[in-house]
């Protein structure tokens, strides 16, 4: 235990007041700053525009407000609003099914309301299942890479929406990537699924409300909806998830902690090749990259030969495969999404038979993540992976400018 020395006993129960009240007075500055998600501000402005109407909830278990209440719940107990039904997306209301895997129609154990599935027989919600529903109201969170289907869920439970004559408002939340970061290769027309069903960069650098802005502005979803988007509070550009104060809740299965996203967007495409390894399954998903047929030193050396500021790659090997372990800064210069490139390119290096094999049928799902099945050849030729980087570039550039006008935030 420390001693105070004599000279200081006098000053003591000042200076200890005056330290009490910094560190109230920082505490309540991180509390002031904290962002306010979308369903904050609905509530603090007494869900007004809810208000006599009977409401279809598009969410599931990352729908929360900022103290961890779900959505549901607060609109079901929200005062002159009738809540009537729910829509859960890929992975189902808890987030607990398995990527790509059908999700049933259920009733919620939580709210007792009905439950229509939005990744079974359907992927828009039908006439019957918006019977009944004057408004429709979206609230889930994303992780900012374009694969990610709940973005797609959200377009077209827009075009439902403007086809059922009901309003559509998007309860915002943050991009976990910022909203600077606009990487990656762009979607062509051909490619567009419900993997990627949006045309915009595979790292867009927008929020939900964003994107449904510009979905709705450059005619992306037809018809055009009637769109409210409930902005955050506090939320800037610059901020990724650890700067929100916000407590992350696993997106998905394979999304666990809030630098999950980053990873996502590093090795996501990569690991949709037959034999490239990236953790999925286990407890470190999409932070790792290796295959059968290199070495942990090969393939690692080569990683950090491409000198990718605030990446690191470090040596791995487990159950036959081997490559590398990465570490990605929230902040890293680097373009995130040019390591699948790098590792494609590793993987191609370290063998005389193509990675991609087989006919092209059997990636259609990799091409449609991609956004086009150029990259084959690519890969193939050797053409170096900056060369296919820097081919993203004018499109991401004219990206940042198109999507200018329907930015909310600063």
């Amino acid at each position: 235990m420390f001693r105070i020395q004599s000279k200081f006993r006098p000053f003591f129960p000042v200076l200890l007041a005056a330290f009490c009240c910094g560190l109230l007075a920082t505490g309540s500055r991180a509390q002031a700053e904290r962002v306010e998600l979308g369903i904050d501000v609905l509530k603090q402005h007494e869900f007004s525009i809810l208000q006599g109407k009977r409401v279809g909830l598009v969410t599931n278990h990352t729908g929360i407000d900022s103290e961890g209440a779900k959505t549901r719940v607060v609109l079901s107990r929200a005062p002159g609003v009738k809540l009537v039904a729910l829509y859960a997306p890929e992975h189902g209301l808890d987030g607990v099914v398995g990527a790509g895997k059908y999700v049933s129609a259920q009733k919620d154990r939580v709210t007792g309301l009905p439950c229509y599935s939005l990744y079974g027989p359907t992927r828009k919600p039908s006439p019957a299942m918006l019977k009944g529903v004057d408004v429709l109201v979206y609230d889930m969170q994303d992780i900012g890479s374009r694969s990610y289907t709940y973005i797609s869920t959200m377009a077209k439970c827009m075009e439902a929406a403007a086809e059922a004559g009901i309003p559509f408002i998007v309860l915002d939340r943050p991009n976990p990537l910022g909203g600077l970061r606009v990487e990656g290769p762009p979607m062509e027309e051909r490619w567009i699924s419900f993997v990627g069903q949006l045309p915009v960069p595979y790292i867009h650098g927008m929020t939900a409300g964003e994107l449904a802005q510009m979905a709705n502005g450059k005619g992306w979803v037809q018809p055009k909806c009637n769109l409210t988007v409930i902005k955050m509070h506090n939320w800037q550009r610059s901020m990724t998830w650890g700067d929100t104060g916000l407590r992350w809740i696993a997106t998905s299965p394979n999304i666990p902690y809030a630098s999950s996203p980053f990873y996502y967007a590093a090795t996501g495409l990569a690991g949709e090749i037959q034999g490239i390894e990236t953790g999925c399954g286990g407890p470190e998903p999409f932070q790792v990259a290796a295959c059968k047929w290199t070495s942990a030193g090969q393939f690692t050396s080569y990683m950090n030969s491409c000198n990718l500021p605030g990446v690191r790659f470090t040596e791995y090997a487990k159950g036959g495969f081997q490559g590398s372990k990465l570490s990605i800064d929230p902040k890293a210069e680097a373009d995130i999404c040019s390591i699948g490139v790098y590792i494609l390119a590793a993987a191609q290096k370290a063998t005389s038979r193509s990675i991609f094999t087989g006919p092209d049928s059997h990636y259609d799902l990799f091409y449609k993540c991609y956004g086009s099945n150029s990259i084959r050849s690519q890969i193939e030729r050797g053409v170096p992976p900056s060369r296919i980087v820097a081919s993203w570039a004018p499109y991401n550039q004219r990206f940042i400018s198109e999507r200018r006008p329907y930015l909310i935030y600063p």
